[in-house]
């Protein structure tokens, strides 16, 4: 079985879960939405970036590149349609403002990475977690290292866009998943695929037989709602989820407030961001929007 791309395995992480966790990053996912947080993931292939804010100007990089595919008349210094992606620019930087985003980690290895960190788990009530991209793109893989850390007695968690073929998940995950994150960021199937690329129809099937399967025990799933201003954060956008989850007898939501860090990781992949510098997207969620968000669901009884 070929190994996905791995962006990064991230240990010590306080956001993605109960307890103290390590985090694993694929690269791809079969969404495009317009705020992710995550840009390096998108594409499931390898990448570089060059960081700007690093560069020292010593100009190695481009004596070194066979392709002529680095430049400073080039917009984000380099031309990916002519890089050939041989990487020979990477170790040639002294500053190390170009790096590889995506490397093939054998599942024993990541086992033995995650694994090491297991006193930390058990301490805090942690685990493992998922993530992406998307983990669920790449389910044979993913299931083979779940059932052998179920086997370790560690917890695993998975965060989901929930655009997956269900009955894979349910016999390759459901055996081995403690814990879902999924997310559910438009109800509405027409702005779903506008800023995400896919209708949402899948996503809420998907989400509701699964929470149907959780009241019988072994796992449990939470729904996740990004915080978009102007986009996901609107009263009608959420008080449509609100009753999509209180008629599906659902008790609680994680709401994630929209943050600015994003923006920056664009030109670092040669993407030119077509948000504003004074749009609030660029901005820290304000708590009191945030607190107005909570009472949304919490008039539904479904606690935040």
């Amino acid at each position: 079985m070929k190994a996905p791309l791995i962006i990064n395995i991230k240990g010590n992480s306080l956001d993605d879960g109960p307890g103290i966790r390590t985090v694993i990053f694929f690269k791809g996912c079969p969404l495009s939405c317009t705020w992710c947080h995550n840009p390096e993931s998108k594409r499931a292939g390898v990448e570089i970036s060059f960081d700007k804010c690093k560069c020292i100007g010593c100009d190695t990089c481009i004596e070194k590149c066979n392709a002529r595919a680095l430049s400073r008349d080039n917009p984000f210094f380099m031309d990916r349609c002519k890089c050939t992606l041989c990487f020979k620019c990477i170790p040639e930087c002294p500053a190390n403002a170009l790096d590889r985003i995506g490397m093939e980690i054998p599942r024993d290895e990541i086992i033995r990475r995650v694994v090491k960190d297991k006193p930390f788990y058990d301490t805090s009530g942690g685990g493992v977690t998922f993530s992406g991209g998307e983990a669920t793109m790449y389910m044979e893989f993913i299931s083979g290292i779940m059932a052998e850390l179920k086997n370790k007695g560690l917890h695993t968690l998975i965060e989901t866009c929930g655009l997956f073929n269900l009955n894979k998940f349910i016999e390759l995950i459901v055996p081995n998943i403690n814990t879902i994150y999924m997310d559910i960021k438009l109800l509405d199937a027409a702005k779903h695929k506008e800023y995400c690329g896919v209708d949402n129809g899948i996503i809420l099937s998907n989400f509701i037989r699964l929470h149907e399967i959780s009241a019988s025990g072994g796992f449990e799933i939470t729904p996740r709602i990004p915080l978009i201003p102007g986009i996901t954060d609107t009263v009608e956008n959420l008080s449509s989820i609100a009753r999509f989850l209180h008629t599906h007898f659902v008790k609680e939501v994680r709401l994630l407030p929209n943050n600015p860090v994003w923006h920056d990781k664009c030109e670092t992949l040669g993407i030119s961001n077509p948000v504003d510098e004074e749009s609030s997207l660029r901005k820290w969620y304000p708590a009191e929007t945030l607190n107005a968000c909570k009472q949304i669901f919490e008039k539904m009884g479904i606690k935040c």
